[in-house]
């Protein structure tokens, strides 16, 4: 049974990826100003494309990746921004892709992940801004 040493031994994976992604954020704020940030990561068809191919550059765990998502929802006003910015980074993730190649021994199955996935991804969040 854990106890809650082992809970917060076992947590510190997750913490330094929480700090990373509030450490990145603050950079994110600090260097680009909230009109140009809402200009380029806006809720437009260009703010969308340009969030889905920064997040798969720049792929982070989902656990540093939530504090840009949260900047994306309420400084660029982009709820669906903020939402293909975490599913993109898992959608086009190197070691989730290496593990599908590994498992089925071929690369159609791992080149599908985020040939099927990202399209959906960015309708969705195409129409989460829609709505919001």
């Amino acid at each position: 049974m854990f106890t809650v040493v082992e809970g917060i031994a076992e947590s510190r994976m997750v913490l330094r990826w929480i700090l990373f992604g509030v450490v990145l954020a603050g950079l994110v704020k600090a260097s680009i100003d909230t009109d140009s940030f809402a200009t380029y990561f806006g809720a437009t068809f260009g703010g969308l494309a340009l969030t889905i191919v920064v997040a798969t550059i720049m792929e982070v765990c989902s656990e540093g990746s939530t504090p840009i998502a949260a900047d994306l929802l309420t400084r660029a006003n982009a709820p669906g921004n903020g939402f293909a910015f975490l599913m993109t980074g898992v959608a086009t993730d190197y070691t989730e892709i290496m593990i599908l190649k590994e498992t089925t021994k071929t690369w159609k199955f791992s080149i599908f992940l985020p040939l099927i996935t990202l399209p959906q991804v960015f309708l969705i969040s195409w129409i989460m801004n829609f709505f919001a």
